[in-house]
């Protein structure tokens, strides 16, 4: 027991050295390692996440096309960086997969209220992925990142989800 306990802090420790730029490293990157364990033991449905080799503040994420969206059968990257500030600053998250959706322009940026104004540090990775999840089922023209696309999305929904389903095959598969 006491060398997984050695073992833990060395980890622990090591993650520590990541980053010393900013304030919170310590409570940061402790908050992150708990958010990691749990990411880990009870992932959210059709998704994973964890750190890029050894950088705690670094992360990829992957979220699968939900079922009966246009994005399903898709498997969709994400980056997530996470400021040394962290849980208080938003963590920055964007599509690395290309998708054609009204709240998700070229650059990968995403338009989601807890990306934005609405992020509080009760949140966690798994509850912005599982946010992510529902825009990719239910997307928001009403506050678009792409209004052509929230346009065709409201006034030609048949050619927006068949384009949208082009690009997924042709993307995310």
């Amino acid at each position: 027991m006491e060398s997984k306990a050695s073992s833990s802090n060395s980890n622990s420790e090591s993650c520590l050295k990541v980053s010393l730029k900013g304030g919170n490293v310590t409570n940061s990157a402790k908050r992150i390692q708990k958010e990691l364990a749990d990411i880990t033991i009870d992932p959210p449905p059709n998704c994973s996440a964890g750190p890029k080799a050894d950088n705690l503040y670094e992360w990829a994420a992957t979220i699968l096309g939900p079922p009966k969206s246009v994005y399903e059968g898709g498997i969709f990257f994400l980056d997530v960086h996470f400021s040394a500030d962290y849980p208080f600053k938003l963590p920055k998250v964007t599509f690395k997969t290309r998708i054609y959706h009204c709240n998700i322009n070229s650059q990968g940026m995403i338009c989601l209220d807890i990306l934005k104004d609405n992020w509080s540090p009760a949140l966690t990775i798994s509850k912005v992925l599982l946010s992510i999840c529902s825009l990719l089922t239910d997307c928001n023209p009403l506050d678009p990142l792409v209004g052509s696309i929230a346009q065709q999305y409201l006034n030609n929904r048949e050619e927006h989800d068949r384009t949208a389903r082009m690009w997924t095959k042709r993307y995310a598969s």
